[in-house]
């Protein structure tokens, strides 16, 4: 039994990097804490706790972590200092030597993090507690709500694909997940709290169902029947796992919204050999075909590394003429990362930093091309948005359910609500759509 009464009156701050995943996972910690008797230090005040959850998916990732890690023993002084997340499970001793770190937590342990804090007494190194990733077997649930209106629902944790550029493998464990009837009883929760929209996260949410015998599919159809949830979006499912009976359920549900995010990382068939991904340009061509066949409007987002090893001039340019001619909404792009332990690293080809940029800055045009063209097709609808609440003088944003930011005037009673916006033209940043509210 751990004894709650060293948190009474105490005080935390939380910092997260990295995905979705991370920052549900760290709402859960922050509720865990506030259970306990912690509270979130105000603005500008000295915490008696700072937990930091890490990410480790690119070089880049790992110095932000440190920084960060470095920044919060400056701002509270004193203050015990938790590091967890995928950062803290691949380099544990590492972590545990920053000055100021007292506890490293890994994949297996964030969840009981209370019996690791003790007495919240300092004791001048840190500890690291882990466990090897072929043993890293248990599901945290987590359904936790964002700063905003929507709720983050943790549908699976791991992956068993183990791409040749990537450690998230080793940094989550194997593919694991809860069953259907905890992920509907968590949406219920997230209903009576009021929460309207609700995103499916996860490492690889298309592969749900490996330790219980249930599929995705039987998920998305169970999470749909649940009354007062207005909006499901599906953060990130991969191309060869988004089958046509979830593109062809999306379409006609009431609650899953015309939205999809798949993971492309190259145009190329070469280079997507060499990352050992598990389809090839056709399929993913094939799927966002299959989408805009039945939904014209949905929104699709699509992430892509370039850079990677073995990623020649030729390739990079064929990939571009690929993506070029995809009807996706936005690119989200990311420079090739080496990371220790890939199988990445015998690939011969490398990329200079600088080319890497260039093919960089030629996507994200490309991206912007993309998303301002879908923006404008959509300009004299009229479409419900979900409002969020802002700071006073400042618009108030939504988004409409295919995803298109919208902007309106600040109304605080219109915070978390529903509304039907008439959708203007581009604002001056080309961030959304001005907006005006019918009702």
């Amino acid at each position: 039994m751990i004894d709650t009464t060293v948190f009474q009156n105490k005080t935390a701050v939380y910092y997260t990097l990295g995905c979705k995943l991370n920052f549900s996972e760290t709402s859960t910690i922050g509720k865990i804490l506030r259970e306990a008797g912690v509270r979130t230090a105000r603005k500008g005040e000295h915490a008696d706790i700072c937990v930091v959850n890490t990410c480790s998916v690119t070089e880049m990732a790992d110095k932000k972590c440190r920084q960060a890690i470095h920044r919060l023993v400056k701002q509270h002084p004193g203050a015990f200092v938790v590091v967890t997340g995928c950062y803290a499970q691949l380099k544990p001793g590492d972590v545990a030597k920053i000055e100021g770190v007292d506890v490293v937590l890994g994949a297996e342990q964030k969840k009981d993090l209370l019996q690791y804090l003790g007495d919240l007494q300092k004791h001048g190194e840190g500890e690291a507690y882990t466990t090897a990733t072929k043993d890293i077997r248990s599901f945290a649930p987590s359904c936790s709500r964002g700063d905003r209106t929507r709720f983050f629902l943790k549908v699976q944790d791991g992956c068993d694909y183990f791409c040749s550029y990537c450690t998230i493998p080793f940094a989550r464990g194997r593919s694991r997940n809860g069953t259907i009837a905890s992920m509907v009883e968590q949406a219920c929760q997230a209903a009576a709290e009021g929460g309207k929209e609700i995103v499916l996260t996860g490492v690889n949410i298309g592969d749900f169902g490996k330790t219980t015998g249930e599929t995705f599919f039987d998920l998305v159809k169970a999470l749909d029947e649940v009354e007062g949830i207005e909006r499901y979006r599906i953060s990130s499912i991969e191309p060869n796992l988004l089958t046509d009976e979830i593109i062809e359920f999306v379409s006609r549900s009431r609650r899953f919204m015309p939205h999809f995010h798949i993971p492309l990382q190259s145009g190329s068939d070469e280079v997507l050999k060499l990352m050992r991904r598990r389809y090839d340009t056709t399929l993913f061509a094939s799927k966002v075909k299959k989408i805009k066949e039945i939904m014209p409007d949905a929104f699709i987002g699509v992430d892509v590394i370039v850079g990677t090893r073995g990623e020649t001039g030729e390739f990079f340019e064929n990939a571009y003429e690929f993506i070029a001619g995809l009807d996706v909404t936005q690119l989200h792009v990311f420079s090739y990362s080496e990371r220790p332990g890939t199988q990445a690293l015998k690939i011969e080809h490398v990329v200079t930093p600088d080319e890497k940029h260039k093919r960089s800055q030629r996507l994200l045009t490309l991206s912007d091309e993309k998303t301002r063209s879908f923006y404008v097709r959509h300009t004299g609808q009229v479409m419900p948005v979900l409002m969020e609440k802002t700071k006073a003088g400042l618009p108030m944003h939504g988004f409409t359910t295919n995803y298109i930011r919208v902007e309106v005037e600040n109304d605080p009673s219109l915070d978390n609500k529903v509304v039907n916006v008439l959708l203007g033209e581009l604002n001056e940043e080309g961030t959304a759509l001005k907006g005006t509210i019918l009702s």
